[in-house]
């Protein structure tokens, strides 16, 4: 009679409180780096930023874009071409970091801000045409460049959150079945439109994104400590058992700065088991202070958790 009373009150405790499991399953601190490059075109190279060799690093190309090319660059529905540094950050570029450090992975980054002098809009004709097109032309470059990963970054929006998701979800899933890509990663920041997308990918194929680079420096210049932990804690919640990232700007325009607490943060978010990685917009500020902060953010990185 004991014994079923336990047995019932077990079986109770796993089928309305399973969030047991849940809190086991919470992403843990990691050693993750992770920094953009060559979106402005300031010639700065891979073997400029420098590299710990304790932390995992991982460069993200900026950008591939689904526009063409012209003087005046119009959506290609899913074509992708190179719209980042290519004469420094090309093929050869890319197998010889990754030779010189075996810690270190390269992605490319789709989407961004910007094209030409105009937004870059997520703007497909279909879902099926949009997934083949850029599975073709983005496997084409991968290979090219000897990619390991692809993050999504797209800013504007010429389509609902359910077509962003079903396009962006079967890409990513597509790639990673053909063995194309090992990781991908999503860059949302607060705003209500780039949100509403973002979470609708996340509630349909988050289990395909392993990293959330979510883009605190979009908050107001002049973020506080309490403030950054308070919008990590949010954010954490909005894309609920992803691994979010930390991050700054390098050119201090936004968000909280190194020099007004960004590593007191981490150090106080690495003490609460919530330090999933750091990764940095971008190394081509960067490359004016001498990569100060990245080897800072990469020190922290690699302390022992």
């Amino acid at each position: 009679m004991e014994f079923s009373k336990l047995f019932i009150a077990l079986f109770i405790s796993q089928v309305f409180f399973p969030c047991n499991m849940l809190i086991q399953a919470a992403p843990a601190n990691s050693n993750l780096f992770r920094e953009y490059i060559g979106a402005e075109f300031n010639n700065v190279k891979f073997s400029d930023v420098p590299i710990n060799s304790n932390v995992e690093f991982h460069f993200i190309l900026s950008f591939a874009i689904d526009y063409d090319s012209s003087s005046s660059p119009s959506p290609t529905n899913g074509k992708f071409n190179v719209f980042w540094d290519s004469d420094n950050l090309g093929p050869s570029q890319v197998s010889s970091i990754k030779s010189s450090h075996s810690n270190v992975k390269v992605a490319l980054s789709l989407g961004g801000d910007s094209v030409g002098d105009g937004s870059a809009y997520f703007n497909p004709s279909s879902v099926d045409s949009w997934v083949s097109n850029a599975v073709s032309s983005l496997t084409d470059i991968i290979q090219q460049y000897n990619l390991d990963g692809i993050d999504i970054d797209y800013e504007h929006f010429n389509a609902d959150p359910e077509t962003f998701s079903e396009c962006i979800g079967q890409l990513i899933k597509t790639l990673k079945k053909n063995g194309v890509i090992s990781f991908a990663s999503i860059a949302p920041f607060d705003d209500d439109d780039v949100q509403s997308h973002y979470k609708a990918l996340w509630k349909s194929y988050g289990d395909l994104i392993d990293y959330v680079n979510f883009q605190f420096y979009a908050y107001d210049q002049g973020t506080t400590v309490s403030q950054f932990i308070n919008y990590f804690n949010t954010q954490s919640s909005n894309y609920n058992g992803g691994n979010v990232l930390a991050s700054f700007i390098s050119d201090g325009s936004g968000g909280l700065t190194p020099e007004n607490g960004f590593f007191v943060a981490c150090s106080r978010l690495k003490s609460q088991n919530k330090l999933h990685g750091i990764f940095i917009w971008s190394a081509d500020d960067s490359k004016r202070n001498g990569f100060r902060y990245e080897k800072q953010s990469q020190a922290l990185l690699a302390i022992s958790h």
